[in-house]
């Protein structure tokens, strides 16, 4: 259960001290020519660099009563910490991160949730890579393990002899390529073949060996989050807020990631929706996604087609739930976030296009024309 206090008349107000026990979600968010001309009046602030800036913050903190306490105030004339929330994040696997990118899902599996067997083929899969690549994918992101709830694990060999055609395909294409994998030795296999980025569910906590292989290819990770285990993860999901204790638990894995030799701009967060979560989780994880940029990495996000979608809107099948997807989205455009994980990328393209076309501050969107 969430459990959120609000404390207006304590007299914390913003405290912006830096404590790592406090978390700070951007809010008053602006984008375009509002955006533009807060910032450069002084009275908002870029989020990560990009097209939203934000006017006021909401600050989280554990209380005595084991609730998580909020205050909101303005960030005008507030300096030190809010750098980690403004400053613009450099490129993530050669993808530059100023404006939205699309990472294309591709799931070589049998069962996946949303497409389970449609490319469990190998050369369907490489032909669905090299289309969604064409309609605009940023990165391709190849699974071979289905962690949708209630999934068990499955053999190593299995899932190296499933990715590895459509990886060693998908790169010799020229497509940046990620694999989605828990297992080192799947990282090492796919990194091997030339994969760029590693999305992981356990946010390499899984398999100790996870951090050293990466660092030592260079290689790019998403740090996701899951409660336990993809087999028992919706078997009562309890946080005492939902954002504030995933955000705590991705900045201590960003921070061993980063002393296992992996910098912070090859990391990428992720909130991980659905995984562990209610639809209260998924919809507050949401809300507050802008809270993931105080881990001054990259942050990454995945709504697309998933279960909360179905249950909210009264649409069963996963593939029908293309415009409930292209909504969550948009929330999180508004938040910030740089990287969106879909399976229907030209679809999802199209609406980052029109959102770009009024948020992109380098651009003039036409306005005289029908």
């Amino acid at each position: 259960m969430n459990s959120v206090s609000s404390d207006p008349g304590s007299g914390r107000g913003l405290l912006l001290s830096g404590d790592r026990t406090d978390v700070f979600n951007p809010l008053g968010l602006l984008t375009g020519e509002a955006a533009t001309c807060a910032v450069k009046a002084g009275t908002a602030r870029p989020l990560a660099g990009g097209p939203v800036a934000f006017s006021s913050i909401e600050r989280l903190y554990p209380t005595g009563s084991g609730a998580i306490g909020r205050s909101i105030g303005s960030v005008y004339g507030v300096p030190e910490p809010l750098s980690v929330l403004t400053d613009a994040r450099p490129p993530f696997a050669g993808i530059d991160l100023s404006r939205p990118a699309i990472m294309g899902v591709v799931n070589v599996t049998p069962d996946s949730f949303s497409d389970g067997g449609d490319y469990y083929d190998p050369p369907r899969a490489i032909e669905r890579a090299l289309a969604l690549a064409a309609e605009g994918a940023d990165l391709i992101d190849i699974g071979g393990e289905s962690t949708r709830p209630g999934a068990l694990p499955m053999a190593v060999s299995e899932e190296i002899d499933r990715v590895l055609p459509v990886v060693e395909a998908a790169v010799a294409a020229g497509i940046t390529v990620s694999v989605d994998t828990r297992r080192s030795a799947v990282m090492k296999a796919v990194l091997v073949a030339g994969a760029s980025v590693i999305n992981d569910v356990t946010a390499l906590a899984g398999d100790e060996a996870s951090s050293e292989i990466i660092a030592a290819a260079g290689a790019s990770a998403i740090l996701m989050h899951m409660r336990g285990a993809p087999e028992t993860m919706q078997h009562a999901p309890a946080y005492r807020l939902a954002s504030f204790d995933v955000f705590e638990w991705l900045a201590a894995r960003v921070d061993a990631c980063v002393a296992a030799g992996i910098p912070r701009d090859r990391i990428a967060v992720d909130p991980g929706i659905g995984f562990g979560k209610t639809d209260r989780h998924n919809l507050d994880l949401l809300d507050r996604a802008g809270v993931f940029h105080g881990t001054g990495c990259a942050v990454a996000i995945g709504v697309s087609r998933k279960s909360f979608i179905g249950r909210l809107a009264g649409i069963d099948a996963p593939k029908d739930r293309l415009p409930g997807t292209i909504a969550a989205t948009t929330i999180a455009l508004s938040r910030g976030v740089q990287i969106h994980r879909v399976h229907d990328v030209a679809a999802v393209g199209q609406a980052i296009s029109i959102w770009n076309s009024l948020n992109d501050p380098l651009k003039d969107p036409p306005r005289d024309n029908a």
